[in-house]
């Protein structure tokens, strides 16, 4: 089974910066994409941004222009920098992997997810 580690998470200032980082347990996992989805308070999990194991890149409305993922496909690792963070980015950030051969931006669309880290953005 494949374990998704997830770090980073932590307190932000309104317009601060967070870089979140994800690291599959198993080298030899071959996902077609990894992405990170984010679950407010009371709300269902959604998607934030992905990158398929070509380098291609997907962003929400939300993070296109202040989120940068980015990543080493051969050793399974995914990062999410955060800038401009604004208050409703406050949640717990989850890292995921996808085999079907699109990025999704379904939570249903995915397989294997980390344990979350915590992102809190203070007014």
């Amino acid at each position: 089974q494949v374990q998704l580690v997830e770090s980073g998470g932590g307190l932000a200032q309104l317009g601060g910066s967070l870089r979140l980082s994800c690291v599959a347990s198993d080298v030899a996992f071959s996902p077609y994409a990894m992405g990170w989805f984010r679950q407010a308070p009371g709300r269902a999990r959604e998607f934030v941004a992905a990158m398929s194991n070509r380098g291609g890149t997907y962003y929400s409305d939300s993070a296109k222009g202040r989120f940068t993922v980015s990543g080493d496909s051969a050793k399974n690792i995914l990062d999410l920098q955060m800038n401009n963070l604004k208050p409703e980015g406050t949640g717990v950030y989850y890292c995921a992997t996808a085999s079907r051969l699109y990025v999704g931006r379904k939570e249903s669309e995915y397989d294997h997810w980390g344990q979350g880290t915590q992102v809190t953005v203070a007014a």
